[in-house]
């Protein structure tokens, strides 16, 4: 069986025109499936959300109601703890678990995390609790382009690009954004932008984005249309608003891990039903604060329309983000992608308050610093400025923005650099692998697999001839594209930066040799 599939692989990349075309057909279902699925979880999410008001409504006329409230509450947290149990890879965004798999770090039952995820997130993130869609929907995409590549019979190289394609189409149709989908697969996930890998990308991400746009419409979730350009002599300000926003990620990154941390060594609470304590906590402050509750879509648009004082901002902006973490911390289904970019508004929101008052900026620009904050937070956390500010791009609907993006985006990014803070995903899913104890796989997996591996500039490949490197025990270079070239591999060939290596390895041991081709920056 398992010389059958290497044969496969073979005959693949010895006609790859036509296994490109494939890949590129096979997103485009991909991004039909996942799209229809994302569009099922956001829709569902969106009506529980909007109960909220209507239960705060009679809260507030009947507050002996609060106890049966409270009784809703356990049973919500018994049932997402139950979930849990059942399949703990469906548990937080799903973000590192889908990195782990792609890196071949780690395994996944996709028919168990699609059936848990979905639920799950719906009953998370509909009770109020601070958490995103976007994280769940990438991993709703990655399992059912994995689960389409088991049912078709696909190679495990294959799978690599249709989870990729997979998990692109669900950022795009939970953000309406599909350039922004297949940056952030391409740029977190699968770690390169070769051609075949773009293609399939691109294809499940704009027709995900399709479905999504003719089920919700054409606008993006947040729409900053219109927004006037900033000066050039409000850059100052704008530099102090990506170190304060630095800062920020660094913290929200390191109190993450801590909120983890607790919520697994905690003995008060049984663990099946721990996330009552980020319930309870959410539904208290949202009697008297409803807008922390849920994603906060709806608490950017009240930023931007100018509905919050500097003080109330300030106080949203402490809860919001302890209530993320949180939220987060309890392990229940659900991600930190848009909390951060909410987190990330309150903190431009609250700056653009401060100059217009005290440092005569124009009123005019308060909204630019909402929106560039949000991207230099994205970026200071997850550190994918590429993503951060495509995905601006697409909700401002102009490029003319795009040098204060990079701007903000890079300063933020030094910071948390200089900081020598990890990218969150990679610190959740180097967490994961030691909690799990994973990295024994490396060893115990016989499974071979080929993968395609991207040579970065100064990398411990760049440069060196192919006999001259020291490879892992097991491993074969079957092929090495050079551009449109293909290079049959000899000692005496010296491997430069931008080939592609095709690399036949036990299936475990891929993150090996991903770290001698080294982490390609865009």
């Amino acid at each position: 069986m398992e010389k059958r599939t290497i044969s496969k692989v073979f005959y693949a990349l010895s006609n790859w025109h036509d296994f490109r075309l494939k890949i590129f057909t096979e997103g485009i279902i991909i991004g039909l499936v996942a799209g229809i699925i994302t569009v099922l979880f956001r829709y569902s999410i969106t009506k529980a959300e909007s109960l909220h008001k209507v239960i705060f409504a009679y809260l507030h006329a009947n507050p002996i109601l609060f106890l049966f409230l409270v009784c809703i509450l356990f049973l919500l947290a018994f049932i997402l703890g139950h979930l849990l149990k059942y399949e703990p890879q469906s548990a937080g965004s799903g973000i590192p678990q889908v990195k782990g798999v792609i890196l071949g770090m780690m395994k996944m039952n996709w028919q168990k995390v699609l059936a848990t995820k979905f639920f799950g997130g719906i009953l998370a993130l509909g009770s109020g609790l601070s958490l995103g869609r976007e994280g769940p929907s990438i991993q709703l995409g990655a399992v059912i382009g994995q689960g389409i590549s088991r049912l078709l019979g696909r190679t495990r190289m294959e799978e690599r690009y249709l989870l990729t394609s997979g998990a692109s189409a669900g950022l795009a149709a939970a953000f309406n954004a599909p350039l922004a989908g297949v940056i952030f697969a391409l740029e977190e996930l699968h770690k390169n932008f070769s051609s075949t890998a773009l293609m399939s990308a691109m294809a499940a991400s704009i027709t995900a984005d399709l479905v999504s746009r003719l089920f919700f419409g054409p606008k993006s979730v947040f729409n900053f249309e219109g927004l006037p350009i900033l000066p050039v002599n409000y850059y100052g300000h704008m530099i102090i608003l990506g170190i304060i926003s630095g800062f920020g990620g660094v913290l929200f990154n390191k109190y993450l891990i801590k909120s983890l941390n607790y919520f697994d060594n905690q003995r008060i609470v049984p663990k099946t039903i721990q996330a009552i304590i980020p319930l309870l906590m959410g539904w208290f402050i949202g009697f008297f604060l409803p807008g922390i509750l849920g994603g906060g879509n709806d608490l950017i648009s009240d930023i931007v329309a100018g509905h919050f004082s500097l003080i109330m901002l300030l106080l949203l902006l402490v809860l919001k983000f302890s209530f993320t973490i949180i939220s987060y911390g309890s392990g229940v289904p659900g991600g930190i992608f848009l909390p951060l970019l909410v987190t990330g508004a309150l903190v431009g929101g609250a700056f653009g308050n401060i100059c217009t008052e005290y440092l005569y900026v124009d009123s005019l620009y308060t909204n630019n610093f909402v929106v560039l904050s949000m991207a230099a937070f994205f970026t200071a956390i997850v550190k994918a400025p590429i993503t951060g500010s495509v995905l601006i791009v697409e909700m401002t609907g102009s490029f003319n923005h795009l040098l204060p993006l990079i701007t903000i985006s890079m300063t933020a990014h030094l910071i948390t650099d200089l900081a020598k803070s990890k990218p969150v995903y990679e610190e959740l899913l180097d967490r994961s692998l030691n909690k799990q104890k994973l990295e024994s796989l490396t060893n115990s997996s016989h499974d071979q697999v080929i993968t395609e591996l991207a040579v970065c500039v100064g990398s411990k490949l760049d440069g060196k001839k192919i006999k001259d490197i020291a490879w892992p025990e097991g491993t074969l270079l079957v092929n090495i594209k050079r551009g449109e070239t293909e290079i049959v591999p000899k000692g005496n060939i010296r491997i430069i930066a931008g080939d592609y290596l095709f690399i036949l390895i036990n299936q475990n041991q891929t993150f090996v040799v991903s770290e001698l081709a080294g982490e390609c920056t865009p």
